[in-house]
């Protein structure tokens, strides 16, 4: 879709159909940045966010499994 920019106040803009804001999930708050000669629009997202998605416990591996008993534990002093 080719645009123009148009005049807020003191500053070019850029009108951006509806549809287009929904379909990113963007509502009032947005992160922009450049990357490049890009200029990036995104959501912001709250920190983390779909960090556990789809996660089982039962996938998670025991840590404590792989580690032996202390070798060293005559020279700790309780």
């Amino acid at each position: 879709m080719r645009t123009t920019l148009e005049k807020f106040g003191n500053s070019p803009g850029v009108l951006i159909p509806v549809p287009w804001l929904a379909e990113c999930g963007i509502t009032d708050e947005i992160d922009i940045h450049l990357e490049g000669t890009k200029i990036v629009i995104e959501a912001v997202r709250p920190p983390r966010m779909g960090w556990f998605d789809g996660h089982r416990a039962e996938d998670d591996d025991d840590a404590w499994e792989t580690l032996s008993p202390a070798a060293d534990a005559d020279e700790w002093e309780w």
